[in-house]
């Protein structure tokens, strides 16, 4: 049994930060790649950041390089997703979610995954 649960949404103006968290129970992540992905209204959902399952790797999509950071803290078992310089096409449901399978390095597209958190709803307004 595994459970994402997700904090740190809300709404924010344009060029300010965010610090999503992420708490994972019945899941180890020094076994499973972890990864932050979102959602806007009518769009697709894409994946925003992912870090290996043993932190060797960290990765962004483009829009997101050099704004955003994702880190963990095996201790706590808790991801988190460091948002800065926001704009307002970062609006979206921003998901938690964990690797299918253990020990693979990168996980991307949705399909990847296969434990979600409820998501959080980040707004940024111009």
């Amino acid at each position: 049994q595994v459970q994402l649960v997700e904090s740190g949404g809300g709404l924010v103006q344009a060029g300010g930060s965010l610090r999503l968290s992420c708490l994972a129970s019945g899941l180890d992540l020094s076994r499973r790649t972890m990864g932050w992905l979102r959602q806007a209204p009518g769009k697709e959902r894409e994946f925003v950041a992912g870090v290996s399952y043993n932190g060797n790797s960290r990765y962004y999509s483009d829009p997101v390089k050099g704004r955003f950071t994702m880190s963990r803290d095996t201790a706590k078992n808790t991801v988190y997703l460091q948002m800065n310089n926001l704009k307002p096409e970062d609006t979206a449901v921003y998901y938690c979610a964990a690797d299918r399978i253990v020990y693979r390095s990168r996980a991307q597209a949705p399909r990847d995954f296969g434990t979600w958190g409820q998501g959080t709803q980040v707004t940024v307004s111009s």
